[in-house]
This record gives structure tokens, C-alpha cells and sequence, in this order.
């Protein structure tokens, strides 16, 4: 049960079961296949109102308002977009040079909306959330800090992390309270070390393996050829690193999710008050997500429900939010003066694009 400890911290709690989710879940995926995937549109909204209503905040959950029209009209709207691109570029092969150009400006604004609409489909105590992000500030925090992180080779990632979040945190608003965060950099940093220093480790462990693979591949063939020789072991040392490099690069970014997560959250306000909170422990995370993508394998995709609760508790269950004052009033306050700046953008929900 959710409980208010010293200084006000309250934590979330999920309550959601394996059992029921299985039911959603099953009916979710035959009738997506019936319907060549047509149904994915409310299947995402039956799998979010399950989650959400099951996600709860000092006793009370959050909702989730989207229809499946809604996704799926979006979802319409990109795909037809892409076909059209398509076409024109098969029609006049020399316009092809344009279409990461067009990307490059459609993207953004397809994130901004859709981080709009998810904000305001979404409500607590029936007060919608709102999110005020322009498309540009989409195009620097994600398309301008991704383009940073890779080719610093990931050691400007912590700054590219800071710009994403603060533009997610500082458009956000609940009712008529904003969001804030400003995270430090070397919180950050240092967040990331563990990932770091596994990811260093890593680069060694793979390139002794390659080395391994290249020697015990690097045998004369019958017909004496050396080049032939040479080459299947260059083959086979590569394959012999990158598979590792994979897989220690998908062990990296989930502690490195982690750790940031709990930087940015303890570093976030709402209100200018409300401290969130998280701490996630970023190994723990690390074993129920691997552990999970284990149980999912063998299974055949049978567990995935029960992974899927799984995470989202252990998630959920380490995060929190601190409140400054008394947690009624406060709270009353938010609902009070929240529901009419919620009908103020109601009707202007829009559609989910996907992004």
C-alpha cells in the first residue's frame, strides 16, 4: 500500500496482476491478428487503461482517456505519408536525396504531438495532464542530442540525456502546474559510470574473443589457398566480436537508463514543491529485464503478461513523489484549480501519430 513517510514522501504503487493482464493481453493479440493488425490501435488502449488504473498515487490511479480512433487515424495519417513518399521518389528517383530532409522536419513535430496527445489522454484525479513542447525543441533535445551522443561516440551522452529531459519535463503540466527539472551533468556522469566501466570491459572481453575466433579460424584450406583461409577467419573474428559488443551495449543502455532515470527524477518538481523521486536500483533493474527477455524466449512469448507486470511494479514501486505540505490540501488544491484548466484543451487531444 502506498504510504506517506518522513517529509512527505508518498510512493506509487501498481497493482496489476499476471492474471488479469493475461486475459487483455490474449484477446489483444488474436484479434490484432484477425484484423492484420487493424485492432493494434485499441489493443494499445486496452493494454494503457489496465496499466494505468492499476498505477496508483497516495490511493488514487491515474486513467487513460485515448480511443482507438484516435491511434489509428494517426496511424493512418504516417502511413500514408510514407507511401506517398515512396511513390514520388519511385516516380522522380532524384528527389530520394530529400527524403531524410523531409524526415528530419516531419519527426519532430510528429514527437511533439505525440507527447502531446499522450499527456492529455492521461489524467489523475480528474485533472488532465498537458504538454506544451514545440516541434523544434523536439528537433534539438532528440534529433540535435542524439546526433551529439553518436558522434562523440557516446561520451557526450549524459549532455544529450539533460537536453531530452528537460524539454520533456519542462513543457509537462498538470492542470494548471507545471513540471521542472534541471538535472546536473555530472550527476549524470556519474549515474553512467557503471555502464561505463561495463562497457569498456566489454570492448576488451570482445576483442579477445575475436582474437580467439580469428586463431582457431585460421586454418589452410585443402586446396592451399591462404587468401581464402584469411578471409573466412576475418569473417569469423568479426561475427565473434560484434555479437558480444550487442549484446554488452543492450546491458549498458539498461543500467544507464536506470541510473539516469534516478537523477532526473530526484532532480524534478512539480509545482515548484513537489519533489518526484526514484531509486531504482540499477543492477536490480538490470537482472528483472533480462531475466524477463529469458522467460519470454523459452516460453515461446507465453510469459511476456507476467513479464510485462512484472517490470512495470518493480518500476513503479521504486518511485514516489515528495510532498511539501499537507497531502490533502495539497492535493484538493491541484483537483480544485486542475479540472478547469484541463476543460480549457480537452477537445484539442488530437490524434497519436506513434512517436
Amino acid at each position: 500500500m502506498s504510504a506517506q513517510g518522513a517529509g512527505g514522501l508518498v510512493r506509487t504503487e501498481f497493482r496489476g496482476t499476471a492474471s488479469e493482464y493475461f486475459g487483455i493481453w490474449m484477446v489483444n493479440i488474436l484479434l490484432t491478428i484477425v484484423t492484420l493488425g487493424i485492432y493494434s490501435a485499441w489493443a494499445k488502449v486496452r493494454r494503457n487503461r489496465y496499466f494505468y488504473g492499476n498505477t496508483f498515487v497516495a490511493g488514487q490511479s491515474f486513467d487513460y482517456h485515448a480511443k482507438g480512433k484516435q491511434i489509428f487515424i494517426g496511424r493512418l495519417i504516417v502511413f500514408a505519408g510514407l507511401i506517398a513518399i515512396n511513390i514520388v521518389t519511385a516516380v522522380v528517383p532524384l528527389l530520394a536525396f530529400l527524403t531524410p530532409i523531409v524526415f528530419l522536419i516531419v519527426l519532430p513535430w510528429l514527437m511533439a504531438r505525440g507527447l502531446r496527445f499522450s499527456a492529455r489522454v492521461t489524467s489523475y484525479r480528474n485533472v488532465r495532464f498537458n504538454f506544451t513542447g514545440t516541434a523544434w525543441g523536439a528537433f534539438t533535445a532528440v534529433i540535435l542530442g542524439g546526433a551529439v551522443a553518436v558522434l562523440s561516440l557516446g561520451i557526450l551522452a549524459p549532455l544529450a540525456s539533460r537536453w531530452f529531459y528537460r524539454y520533456l519535463f519542462n513543457n509537462l503540466r498538470y492542470g494548471d502546474r507545471s513540471f521542472s527539472t534541471d538535472p546536473r551533468v555530472g550527476k549524470i556522469y556519474g549515474a553512467a559510470l557503471p555502464a561505463i566501466i561495463l562497457f569498456v570491459v566489454g570492448i576488451v572481453i570482445s576483442i579477445a574473443i575475436a582474437f580467439l575466433v580469428f586463431m582457431a579460424s585460421n586454418q589452410l584450406p585443402a586446396d592451399g589457398s591462404v587468401d581464402e583461409a584469411l578471409e573466412n577467419a576475418f569473417a569469423a573474428g568479426l561475427f565473434g566480436m560484434i555479437v558480444p559488443l550487442m549484446i554488452i551495449y543492450f546491458l549498458c543502455a539498461i543500467l544507464y537508463r536506470a541510473g539516469v532515470r534516478n537523477v532526473v527524477m530526484n532532480a524534478s518538481l512539480l509545482d515548484e514543491r513537489h519533489r518526484l523521486f526514484s531509486d531504482l536500483p540499477r543492477f536490480g533493474y538490470l537482472f528483472v529485464v533480462v531475466s524477463n527477455l529469458f522467460l519470454v524466449f523459452l516460453t515461446m512469448g507465453l510469459m511476456r503478461p507476467w513479464t510485462a507486470i512484472r517490470e512495470q511494479r518493480y518500476v513503479i514501486d521504486h518511485s514516489g513523489i515528495t510532498f511539501d505540505g499537507d497531502l490533502g490540501t495539497v492535493l484538493d488544491s491541484m483537483e480544485a484549480a486542475g479540472v478547469a484548466a484541463t476543460a480549457e484543451y480537452l477537445d484539442l487531444e488530437g490524434f497519436d501519430f506513434g512517436f
